[in-house]
């Protein structure tokens, strides 16, 4: 959530910005904004004066009781009454602004940062980086949906039966290779410096608020009416929930975490290739990384976890690139992502297996993390975070980029998580 302080100051910016991502309405909303802010302020000015007139008369009337001018005291008693009646009208004023205010800030997105490209959809990403090789497959290669029939690793109908589409059921070496990944990307992670945690599956309405879910992405979570809680799309939610309402202290910089966590997403797709087996799912399993900075810091570390996650998929030695989203395709709540795909050699096409996003102040303004610097003020902290990784299509890239006429090769460096160096 922007400041109010900061649009206050910079409309012209923020209209600059809200422009590279294509926002609609944007200066009929910052205007009401500004103006709603103004009469919050104008209200709470109000109020404040109220408030103190009313204490010093409570003053006075403790002192004609104490000199026995009780005619004096009542009569003051009287305008006291008056003003609690005024202040308690305005309290409700200002909470009603409040209220709506906060509604107002709810619609409004992250600030895209400069390097941020114009463009509508996800068509005018930058790819910026590409590398390994596109391996040629034998004559006849499969798809994975077939592949995992074939080797009966992922039961995509059984899963269908239980649930419905978009829940499969590993089997086998399937079991253990989605395993095997899991626990590759946590020891690469705290390798690295991240600290594991294990976290609820569930949240509140307040977590969801605190990083952006809610009030925007609200009919993609399921939702459990009878506890008003929701199962969470990604671990990114609980973990920077940790932080809020804290008040930091720059020495507590940096702050790193990463956590494995199935995920729950209701986002409904079309129908076809691109979505089919593992493209697209409602639960699936991903290792995330979460990062609380020094705003100063802030976009080195996001060079630094995109870095990250390149070594992974150097390591499983599957062909990739990376894009820098377009202001139309930008998530709601981030200044600026890279997307990493992976290229699916059997659908011929690219496969998003990681996000990794700058938040900047947007979330922590929602949560009120804070910390204290160096001259003792309380600053919004930086939060970040990233798939590291996401592991339906990172297991799809495996199956279909290492399939051999003889059966599908398990990457050297899984092996010793596996067990296995072949499925066949």
């Amino acid at each position: 959530m922007l400041s109010l302080a900061y649009i206050r100051e910079n409309k012209d910016a923020i209209l600059k910005g809200l422009a590279v991502r294509n926002f609609t309405n944007a200066e009929q909303l910052i205007d009401q904004v500004i103006e709603k802010d103004a009469l919050r302020r104008s209200t709470q000015t109000e109020l404040d004066k109220i408030l103190a007139e009313s204490n010093l008369l409570s003053k006075e009337i403790g002192k004609l009781f104490q000199s026995g001018e009780v005619q004096k005291a009542n009569l003051i008693k009287e305008k006291t009454g008056q003003l609690k009646e005024q202040s308690k009208d305005l309290t409700e004023r200002l909470s009603n602004f409040e209220t709506e205010l906060n509604n107002l800030l709810y619609q409004i997105p992250n600030i895209p940062n400069p390097l941020v490209p114009k463009g509508n959809s996800e068509n005018d990403n930058e790819t910026i980086f590409e590398a390994g090789e596109i391996p040629k497959l034998h004559q006849g290669a499969l798809p994975h949906w077939e592949l995992a029939k074939k080797y009966d690793i992922i039961d995509f109908e059984l899963g269908n039966k239980i649930t419905g589409a978009g829940f499969p059921v590993y089997k086998g070496k399937g079991a253990k290779l989605q395993r095997a990944l899991i626990a590759y990307f946590l020891d690469k992670n705290t390798d690295a410096g991240y600290l594991e945690v294990q976290v609820p599956h569930l949240i509140n309405e307040a977590s969801g608020i605190g990083t952006g879910q809610l009030p925007d992405k609200e009919g993609q979570m399921y939702h459990v009416g009878g506890d008003n809680l929701y199962l969470i799309p990604t671990a990114e939610i609980p973990i920077t929930n940790f932080y809020r309402n804290v008040l930091l202290k720059e020495s507590d910089f940096p702050i790193c975490n990463t956590a494995y966590t199935p995920c729950f997403r209701r986002e409904a797709g079309s129908y076809g290739a691109h979505v089919r087996g593992l493209n697209r799912l409602h639960q699936f399993d991903k290792v995330e990384i979460v990062r609380i900075e020094h705003p100063n810091k802030s976009y080195e570390a996001l060079g630094g976890m995109v870095d990250h996650i390149k070594e992974l998929l150097n390591e499983l030695e599957l062909p990739y690139r990376i894009l820098r989203l377009c202001g139309g395709d930008l998530g709601f709540t981030s200044a600026l992502t890279y997307d990493f795909e992976v290229f699916s050699t059997a659908q011929d096409r690219w496969l998003e297996i990681s996000s990794v996003s700058n938040f900047e102040t947007f979330q922590a303004n929602r949560l009120k993390l804070r910390f204290k610097n160096k001259d003792g003020k309380s600053q919004l902290a930086h939060t970040l975070n990233g798939s590291s990784l996401a592991l339906p299509r990172v297991l799809a890239g495996i199956l279909e980029n290492y399939q051999t006429e003889n059966g599908i090769k398990i990457p050297k460096v899984l092996q010793k998580y596996t067990g296995f160096d072949m499925i066949g």
